[in-house]
């Protein structure tokens, strides 16, 4: 079971992240790229973890190597849905997918997504001209 202090710690990062991105001028209505983050030290357990997003209807990226500040190094992926900003929203993903790390045995890091300029003409609608220093979080 997922220990319900993490749970809360994430609900509570999730309001944070809204608020900076809104008090920044972010766009209130736009459609957000919501990036969960896994890591593993086990590339198989990540492998499955990911098929298991992916069957529950979550865009996956491919596994990265990641050393942390410790020296060790771990298998990272994002698992990827588009929501608005709605922190009830974004916390059902948040719980469903903390469950699912636990269950697999691979890390839920948490979240990000990047800035929408309400006053932006997107040319490319993947997002692909997004620079990583636009990240929050």
């Amino acid at each position: 079971m997922v220990d319900k202090a993490e749970l809360d710690a994430q609900y509570e990062e999730t309001r944070l992240i809204i608020e900076e991105l809104l008090e920044d001028g972010s766009d209130p209505d736009a459609l957000y790229a919501i990036e969960h983050h896994f890591s593993a030290d086990n590339f198989a357990l990540l492998e499955k973890a990911a098929v298991e997003a992916f069957k529950l209807g979550y865009e996956v990226t491919d596994a990265e190597e990641l050393e942390i500040e410790t020296g060790e190094t771990l298998m990272c992926c994002d698992v990827i849905s588009e929501s608005a900003l709605n922190a009830e929203l974004i916390d059902a993903q948040v719980d469903q997918l903390m469950k699912l790390a636990e269950k697999m045995g691979v890390n839920y890091d948490g979240w990000g997504t990047y800035f929408e300029d309400p006053d932006a003409e997107y040319d490319d609608e993947d997002g692909d001209d997004i620079e990583p220093e636009d990240r929050v979080h």
